[in-house]
């Protein structure tokens, strides 16, 4: 696994799996000095990119990786700023590349990392440029204190034509080992 992005299962791996087909994933995540207990520390890898790699390797879904056109800082406090900037502002970051066609995905996780109680106003800015007519989303989220924060009632707001399922929040510093938390909650959701 790179730091800059999950391998997706070829069509082969993905055969058999249950979920293949059914769920798209699509996540956004940022490497580089992050929140940990209090103070900081440095990841080669994301927190909610290793959630997703989990999530990928249960269920063999698959895979849109969510990068903003405008880099997001290596620095947390820079990042942090921008955070609270674009949140004020209701801004909707530009997202590097074409949004993912939704045909034959039923169901749809968006993950991404709490940042000020909510998601990243990028996650808004993917959520709006598509049409989630009849389709489940289930939030997927990495945090240090605030757990979903406001997703489901963002979810709610953005992904227009969704029914908002049970979501899954994970300390972004446990990530590694949340198998346990991350299996019930898949087979509650019916994604195994």
């Amino acid at each position: 696994m790179t730091a800059s992005q999950i391998p997706e299962p070829s069509a082969s791996e993905r055969s058999g799996r249950p979920g293949a087909g059914k769920v798209l994933l699509a996540y956004f995540s940022r490497a580089g000095e992050n929140y940990h207990f209090g103070g900081r520390r440095r990841l080669e890898v994301g927190n909610t990119e290793v959630l997703a790699g989990m999530i990928r390797d249960r269920i063999g879904c698959e895979v849109y990786r969510i990068e903003a056109a405008d880099p997001y800082s290596d620095d947390y406090e820079e990042t942090v700023a921008r955070n609270v900037r674009e949140q004020n502002t209701d801004a909707r970051p530009k997202i590097a590349r074409a949004l993912p066609d939704l045909d034959g995905y039923p169901t749809v996780l968006p993950a991404s990392p709490i940042w000020n109680v909510r998601a990243p106003m990028i996650m808004t800015t993917f959520a709006e440029g598509l049409d989630f007519t009849g389709r489940t989303v289930l939030p997927v989220t990495t945090y240090a204190m605030s757990g979903l924060g406001t997703t489901e009632r963002d979810y709610t707001a953005s992904c227009r034509g969704a029914t908002i399922g049970e979501g899954l929040a994970v300390q972004g510093e446990k990530v590694s080992a949340s198998g346990g938390d991350l299996d019930g909650w898949l087979r509650r959701n019916d994604l195994t």
